[in-house]
């Protein structure tokens, strides 16, 4: 089937699917009279799951498909206006409403890392903030699934990924959502028939104990299944009693099959009880009867951590069906990836005009017309990085990753093998990256003006550049138990300006 990546559902009422605030924000914007100002707002996590060293970016493509398709219906346009909430004059400016922001991103498929922009949405101050909960929305769930996913694919180190986790998914969106994201991150094959359908992603599945109880025997049930899928034969071997039953029916089948084909292979399914040592019971029955390399699926709530345990086992598994634990990931069920206001800029007129000025005292002009801004907070974690800004990543000889450093908009980055940066914990402490070879830009030019500027990749080729860039990191950064923490930091002239918006805000001490 041809990958259908761009194949995202094309909703027709997408545009309320937003927090009301939103909607409030873009009506005060409108009423204040403050379309003159652009923002630059970027988007971005502040922390990983525990135990977790990176993350999968994923969910751009559902995000740029709604920006693209962003209407109000004649539905929608009644229903707001029945709120009472909003006058008529914007109710009418909402229905020729379309997008015209510019957006620079991280390729869908890359790793990335805490505090650094993944995506940044440049345009008129109404329409970048209306847009803040779409990105939340689209990028926060599949970046977790993807990393998730990613997590389990080493864990598997080669063996056979299946993501089987509809059942339990949080709901049809994040069914296919969570299918697609797990497919990015590494798993082989979805049992989503829709998403298979609508994506292109590989479909797998056997049967469930039902089938064999349906019938009078086991041994029957077994022999009817594989009467009708021959070349496809995975027998659910639990539905009774594994070795006493399940192992021996099913080798007894796999014989027959044997006597009136070549090639066949042994394959089974372990959902529950021991599944080390019935694996290992299972490998030996099979191989001692002739059928070199069975395979043996394993599935029954399992998760990165519990797949590594059983290969330290040496469990004899070389498929794996996960699903509650991938497509909900249990140990970290959301990403806390936010949306902040970065720069802003008057166009048409001098900036920082009194009420155009703004989220600080005093800010500074940055890169001309654009205006840096800052969140700030007594939790240093929690305060911003202002201004538009580059992420470059920094990777040595060997085309590892050893840091990202965010520069200025106008800052031209630093050339290796010593690149200075600043933490973001201490912006007095300046250290430095060593061995810098390569360097490039971690965001690319993905839309203009409300418009994508190249075609999107293909769900294969998404999943393939995840692969590398995971591949590519440090075994260090891929240790599922106590990972390295990457570098990413600020470019001096970066936390100087940092430094001085802090200096600059109401309440500090000069």
């Amino acid at each position: 089937m041809t990958d259908a990546t761009s194949r995202w559902a094309h909703r027709e009422d997408l545009a309320l699917l937003t927090d009301f605030y939103e909607l409030t924000m873009m009506n005060g914007y409108w009423r204040s009279d403050r379309q003159p100002l652009t923002a630059s707002f970027e988007y971005f996590f502040r922390e990983l799951p525990p135990h977790t060293g990176f993350a999968v970016a994923a969910g751009l493509e559902q995000l740029l498909d709604l920006v693209e398709n962003l209407h109000f219906t004649s539905d929608d346009i009644a229903y707001l206006a029945s709120l009472g909430t909003f006058g008529d004059e914007f109710i009418d400016h909402l229905r020729g409403f379309k997008p015209t922001v510019s957006i620079d991103a991280a390729p869908e498929g890359t790793v990335v890392f805490p505090n650094e922009p993944i995506l940044r949405i440049e345009g008129p101050l109404a329409e970048a903030q209306f847009l803040e909960t779409a990105v939340l929305n689209a990028l926060n769930y599949p970046t977790l699934i993807a990393t998730k996913s990613a997590r389990i694919r080493l864990a598997a180190d080669g063996d056979r990924v299946m993501e089987f986790g509809l059942r339990r998914a949080q709901g049809p969106d994040g069914g296919l959502s969570g299918s697609r994201a797990a497919y990015i991150g590494g798993a082989d094959a979805t049992s989503n028939v829709l998403a298979g359908k609508l994506f292109g992603i590989p479909v797998a599945g056997t049967h469930a104990h039902s089938w064999v109880m349906s019938f009078d025997d086991e041994l029957t049930a077994f022999r009817a299944y594989a009467d009708i899928y021959p070349d496809n034969c995975v027998l659910l071997v639990d539905t009774y009693d594994t070795l006493t039953s399940g192992i021996p029916n099913a080798l007894r089948v796999f014989k027959e099959l044997r006597e009136r084909r070549l090639g066949v292979r042994a394959a089974i399914r372990l959902d529950s009880g021991d599944l080390a040592r019935l694996s290992k019971a299972a490998h030996a029955i099979f191989t001692q009867a002739g059928f070199d390399e069975p395979m043996i699926v394993a599935s029954n709530e399992l998760d990165e951590d519990l797949i590594a345990d059983l290969k330290r086992q040496g469990a004899p598994i070389n498929a794996w069906g996960v699903g509650t634990h991938l497509i909900t990931s249990s140990s970290w069920p959301a990403l806390g990836g936010v949306y902040k206001l970065t720069a802003a800029r008057v166009d048409g007129r001098d900036p920082a005009t009194p009420e155009e000025a703004a989220t600080v005292a005093g800010a500074l002009h940055e890169g001309g017309a654009w205006e840096p801004r800052i969140k700030l907070s007594s939790n240093p974690a929690k305060m911003t990085d202002p201004g538009r800004k580059r992420v470059i990543r920094y990777r040595d000889a060997s085309g590892r990753p050893i840091g990202d450093v965010l520069y200025r908009a106008d800052e031209d980055p630093q050339d290796g093998p010593q690149i200075s940066y600043v933490g973001r914990s201490d912006l007095s402490f300046q250290v430095a990256l060593e061995g810098a070879v390569h360097a490039e830009d971690l965001l690319e030019p993905v839309v203009r003006e409300g418009r994508r500027v190249k075609p999107s990749p293909s769900l294969t080729e998404v999943r393939s550049r995840a692969r590398e860039q995971v591949a590519s990191l440090p075994e260090e950064l891929r240790r599922l138990r106590n990972p390295e923490i990457y570098h990413v930091g600020l470019s001096p002239r970066l936390a100087e300006l940092k430094t001085d918006l802090i200096r600059l805000a109401p309440g500090v001490l000069h």
